[in-house]
């Protein structure tokens, strides 16, 4: 029976994107044999979607004439079969600590096919990065100080680094250096000589939309240009990463922020519209980077592609979330289930840190599927229920919002939430 009370007719939905071949997965019965299995929470991949993701940026660098090479951003997932998937394809891996990068060389990629670009990199990072060939992306003056010395200290090569630039427009952020500093790194790259070997530029950028993107890469290619009359090679530049996924139709998240409101949520818990990820994006993906290419930089004439290619200059992207779409689902069976008025708590067997979107005091909010043993729950009817975790904290929820299920969820039963593989998974 349907539960009915206050604003549940209205309660707003996210359906992710059709995805037949996850469908299949969640109809074969083999997610309920796992959760008996592991006892507990999991995750299940889909590594071809990988391989698809990754052809589809080189061939927005391919079409568009502009040489360059795509990083795996390993944060946005830790699994191994990513770093082997991209072994594999001879792809690049963006790390970010020593461990990350031991475990990148463990699984067969080449150091010189690796980026270090954490914000402050410790020694034991660094040294390995330069023995190992790697590029580095670098945020400071003492940083740049202290490669220069390991360089110089029987590494027997010189260390690669690319320049991190401070954004003009994000002034608070902590990736990067100021043109003040970023022009004395330039002098003490000279005055390095052998020890280092500046190959150009880069930048962190927050946010999703592509013209920023498109117009400090401009800029970038100018202090490359700066840097070659110096005698430094400087023939490539790195956008990072910023490529948005694209979870859910327009129509469909547009009528959910026009419509979510505190009653909808479990205890009239508060969420702003700006505080969601955009889970609908027009241009997502290796679209951004055809987007991005096309685009004429504000200190321009040309778009950036022609000017990559007149320049001579390489581009390098560290997409992560972008190379995981539709890559992967996470699973949760249900533990217990209370009546509240209007709607049910559902408890699983999870924490609310099971989707990392909670980190940010923000919600996941593509709709979980009701998986019973005999597949995904079908019905006309309205059960909304949140979704809370195991632990004994009050907090501890993995949807506060209200979820409207075809059927009322049991125990037993599994939550599928979508797409989870970028970020969601073990980010945290």
């Amino acid at each position: 029976m349907a539960v009915t009370g206050p604003h549940t007719t209205d309660l707003p939905t996210l359906p992710a994107h059709p995805d037949p071949e996850t469908d299949q997965v969640l109809d074969s019965g083999l997610l309920h044999e796992l959760s008996y299995a592991f006892g507990g929470p999991f995750h299940f991949l889909l590594p071809h979607r990988f391989d698809a993701n990754l052809t589809a940026f080189r061939t927005a660098l391919r079409d568009a004439g502009v040489a360059g090479r795509v990083y795996y951003a390993k944060k946005a997932n830790k699994a191994a079969v990513w770093l082997e998937r991209c072994a594999a394809d001879d792809a690049g891996v963006d790390v970010a600590s020593a461990p990350e990068l031991s475990q990148a060389l463990g699984h067969g990629v080449r150091g010189e096919h690796l980026v270090v670009t954490g914000p402050a990199k410790s020694e034991e990072l660094l040294r390995l990065a330069v023995r190992h060939g790697c590029l580095i992306a670098v945020d400071a003056l003492d940083e740049l100080d202290l490669l220069r010395a390991l360089a110089g200290d029987g590494a027997g090569r010189p260390a690669r680094l690319l320049l991190r630039r401070l954004p003009p427009a994000q002034p608070h952020s902590r990736f990067g250096m100021p043109d003040a500093e970023l022009t004395a790194a330039l002098e003490r790259c000279v005055r390095a000589g052998d020890a280092v070997r500046m190959e150009g530029f880069s930048f962190h950028l927050a946010g999703y939309a592509t013209r920023p993107r498109a117009d400090l890469a401009g800029e970038l290619l100018d202090w490359c240009l700066r840097a070659r009359a110096l005698g430094l090679p400087a023939d490539r530049i790195s956008i990072g990463g910023g490529f948005a996924v694209d979870y859910t139709s327009a129509g469909h998240w547009q009528t959910f922020l026009a419509g979510q409101r505190p009653e909808h949520y479990h205890a009239g818990k508060t969420f702003r519209n700006a505080d969601f990820y955009p889970y609908h994006s027009p241009v997502a993906g290796a679209g951004a980077l055809r987007e991005i290419l096309a685009t004429v930089p504000a200190n321009g004439h040309t778009t950036l592609a022609a000017r990559l290619r007149e320049t001579g200059t390489r581009l390098l992207t560290e997409p992560g979330r972008a190379l995981l779409d539709t890559a992967g689902a996470s699973v949760f069976r249900v533990q217990g289930v209370k009546d509240r008025d209007g709607y049910r708590i559902v408890t699983v067997d999870g924490t609310s840190l099971s989707l990392s979107e909670q980190w940010f005091n923000s919600e996941y909010l593509p709709d979980p599927q009701l998986v019973t043993p005999a597949g995904r729950a079908h019905g006309d009817g309205v059960h909304p229920a949140c979704v809370g975790g195991a632990s004994c904290l009050d907090s501890d929820l993995l949807t506060w919002r209200k979820i409207r299920f075809p059927a009322r969820p049991r125990v037993g039963d599994l939550l599928v939430y979508p797409n989870t593989a970028g970020y969601q998974m073990d980010s945290n």
